[in-house]
């Protein structure tokens, strides 16, 4: 099991399933989201202030692999890590685990940017600081 800089724990609302008795496959944007929600604020981004300075986070790529089904009553956990893909984007790596077993249910990768008041892609200062410099290919 990798590693991961961020984990937060969820448990799966009934509402979130469909008629046959797992979560929607839609739903599991949500928690992802929250997730990174959470981990952005754990490390003192704010996504509202950043929106209110017309700094706009967006999704640009969404990539999920389903491997197991949750149900309802289902606690599991989210683990997060990021990378930087290039100048302007970076990419979050997502895990979600069922327990007790630990059970691989989704992995995903997200990349997302920045956009200015112009709408211009752009990397802020904070994500800059967070990720690092970008890497030199060889």
């Amino acid at each position: 099991m990798p590693k991961y800089r961020f984990k937060l724990d969820f448990k799966v609302r009934d509402y979130e399933c469909d008629m046959q008795g797992i979560v929607n496959n839609a739903i599991y944007q949500n928690y992802l989201e929250h997730c990174r929600h959470e981990f952005l604020q754990s490390v003192g981004i704010d996504f509202k202030r950043l929106a209110q300075e017309k700094t706009f986070l967006v999704v640009v790529r969404a990539e999920l692999d389903y491997k197991a089904p949750l149900r309802g009553g289902d606690v599991f956990w989210i683990g997060l890590n990021l990378e930087r893909v290039s100048p302007i984007r970076f990419a979050f790596l997502q895990d979600i685990f069922c327990y007790p077993d630990q059970r691989l249910v989704l992995s995903a990768r997200t990349i997302g940017t920045a956009l200015n008041e112009k709408r211009r892609p752009f990397l802020p200062p904070e994500f800059a600081n967070l990720l690092g410099p970008p890497k030199i290919p060889l």
